[in-house]
């Protein structure tokens, strides 16, 4: 497929045609590489931090959330003085 690199302000681009972005399910944003003097773009799958809640949830039912370094009080018993 022939695109043409068009002008975008001070900037160059190209305009994907929509029947590809439905085909490939990209709505916004893509993963762009540069391999080989070729750009790839890539569509992305999954939204950032996309699965965290459960992920938490599951270290949480684990006990793999616990504090690495314990709360104490090094001055138990000390009194401000003001």
């Amino acid at each position: 497929m022939l695109i043409s690199v068009v002008a975008i302000g001070n900037s160059k681009g190209i305009r994907i045609p929509k029947s590809v972005l439905d085909q490939l399910h990209i709505s916004d944003k893509v993963d762009m590489e540069i391999d080989n003097h070729q750009i790839i773009l890539k569509p992305i799958k999954e939204k950032p931090r996309a699965g965290w809640d459960i992920a938490f949830k599951d270290m949480h039912k684990e006990k793999y959330d616990a504090m690495l370094i314990p709360e104490t009080t090094e001055q138990e018993g000390f009194q401000w003085e003001w």
